[in-house]
């Protein structure tokens, strides 16, 4: 018997990098899974084809992240599919960079508007959905607790922000049993931030271990989270960095 066998599965931007990895081991594991994605249709599809193949239930959902409304709807559509949710992980996000000299008030909006509003909208449209003794994990980052470059506030900002919000839910829900934790990745290798590009040559001399990390290495640990092997767990923030912030 797979560790997640009959539990009902949400992802959000679920279409490539981490979001995809993680739906893909969800399936492995045993778990039905939604996935939600903004544009990219055929990677959705493919990640899609992934989670059948390990002959459990796949869907994907547009939905803007940035659209309370579409958030909702998507979340409400992901629970009739699987008749409930035992399992919600926020993964859409944007990255946008630029230092406060700038005062770009616009580009400030719109990462909090994905990355928080979305994962406060997603969560409050989930909850009515959950089973007791549900699961939810946030891909957060570790700027969320130290910014190690100029012209990352908005974004190491709304990281600090899901934070707040995961430890006040994981007591606003704990009475439900459902546990609330973030995951902090550091530098993992996906089209956002790969391992050959620009950023990169800036990176690797400050990660002990010496490389970027795999998408599939914080999937495990989402699918740790997502387990009854968590059980005691929550309210918690894990770095998953290589070391960096060591």
């Amino acid at each position: 018997m797979k560790k997640l066998a009959g539990k009902r599965a949400v992802v959000t931007g679920g279409s490539r990098g981490i979001g995809a990895a993680i739906a893909r081991r969800l399936a492995a594991d045993g778990a039905d899974v939604v996935i939600t994605y903004a544009g990219s249709h055929d990677a959705a599809a493919a990640t899609v084809k992934a989670i059948e193949s390990e002959g459990v239930k796949g869907l994907a959902v547009q939905a803007n992240a940035a659209d309370p409304q579409a958030v909702k709807a998507g979340i409400d559509r992901a629970a009739e599919t699987l008749g409930g949710i035992d399992i919600l992980v926020h993964n859409a996000g944007v990255a946008e960079y630029g230092s406060i000299d700038q005062g770009d008030l616009d580009q400030f909006r719109r990462v909090f508007g994905v990355n928080v509003e979305g994962v406060f909208a997603g969560t409050a449209a989930a909850v009515p959905h959950f089973a007791d003794s549900g699961r939810i994990v946030i891909i957060g980052s570790v700027l969320g607790d130290e910014s190690m470059m100029p012209g990352v506030g908005a974004y190491a900002a709304s990281k600090s922000a899901v934070q707040g919000l995961a430890r006040a839910w994981a007591r606003d829900l704990a009475p439900r049993g459902i546990l609330v934790n973030v995951i902090q990745p550091g530098p993992i290798d996906t089209d956002m931030n790969p391992a050959d590009g620009e950023m990169a040559q800036a990176l690797l001399p400050t990660i002990p271990l010496g490389r970027y990390g795999r998408p599939e290495e914080i999937a495990a640990l989402a699918a740790f989270l997502a387990s009854d092997e968590s059980s005691f767990i929550t309210g918690t923030l894990i770095d998953v960095d290589g070391g960096v912030t060591a």
